[in-house]
């Protein structure tokens, strides 16, 4: 029953239901052998390969015993691969990395799920030490589903070079989910009021907007007011390290931060 529900709510995202035949959907679901995450990836490929027609019991079981990921003799699976490539990425072994997109292609691992771990990646672990990344791994994803296999496959590769070679950083990861944390914490502080607009005189009244800075109109481009709630100590969430582009963003910081206390010493 809880791989019922889950197929049912993974096909509400979908543009429509999987074409499958009743004893076809059934036998999906026993395919799974109770593993919630082996159904998803499995809706996954049904979906990317799409098909006009239902698919009976045995013409499921044929096109996903093509698309599974093979398993070799140390009984590598599907995550366990996709785990090494992810891995050896954050590690920038590039030729380790090859060889496990390598490996996840040739046991017929959809290349989209491959790509959907390659733009993460880039987010996650690249982050702002190199702004390209991310370009390079949905570059890839529109090649990709251009070309289509086996010639799209090549800038799947390249994506992957680019990121293990890329310097590494997951500051940006790190800010994310502590900003999330102080949000949820102090979710029920209002914007201090200069940061508020005013479009009606009682929203004028009340003071929205009063005291507002246009940092353009001051010098450096920098006004240095407060932007945080009244309530809430200013926090610093983002720490970028000294790799990458992020060297240049954190001179910038620092340089805001000067100005900010310039300023505030001046008050």
């Amino acid at each position: 029953m809880a791989l019922q529900a889950l197929l049912a709510r993974a096909e509400a995202h979908l543009p429509q239901p999987l074409q499958l035949t009743p004893a076809a959907r059934d036998m999906l679901i026993a395919m799974a052998d109770g593993d919630g995450r082996m159904l998803l990836n499995q809706v996954e490929v049904l979906h990317d390969l799409g098909g006009d027609q239902p698919l009976d019991g045995d013409a499921l079981t044929s096109l996903l015993q093509k698309r599974a990921p093979s398993h070799d003799k140390d009984r590598d699976g599907h995550y366990n691969l996709a785990s090494a490539l992810h891995k050896s990425l954050r590690s920038s072994d590039a030729d380790a990395a090859l060889y496990w997109l390598a490996r996840a292609l040739d046991a017929g691992e959809n290349p989209l799920f491959i790509l959907r771990r390659l733009v993460r990646f880039a987010s996650e672990d690249v982050g702002l030490a190199d702004p390209q990344a991310l370009r390079q791994a949905l570059a890839a994803k529109e090649a990709y589903q251009f070309l289509g296999s086996p010639e799209g496959e090549l800038a799947i590769f390249e994506a992957a070079l680019y990121l293990a070679t890329a310097p590494k950083s997951n500051a940006a990861y790190k800010a994310s989910k502590a900003a999330l944390q102080a949000a949820r914490d102090h979710g029920g502080l209002m914007p201090p009021a200069h940061l508020m607009n005013a479009p009606t005189k009682m929203m004028k009244d009340l003071g929205y907007g009063a005291g507002y800075l246009y940092d353009h109109d001051h010098e450096d481009g920098f006004s240095g007011q407060n932007c945080f709630p009244d309530d809430l100590p200013r926090q610093s969430f983002y720490q970028p390290p000294e790799r990458g582009f992020e060297r240049d963003i954190a001179k910038r910081l620092a340089y805001w931060d000067r100005l900010r206390s310039q300023k505030k010493n001046k008050e």
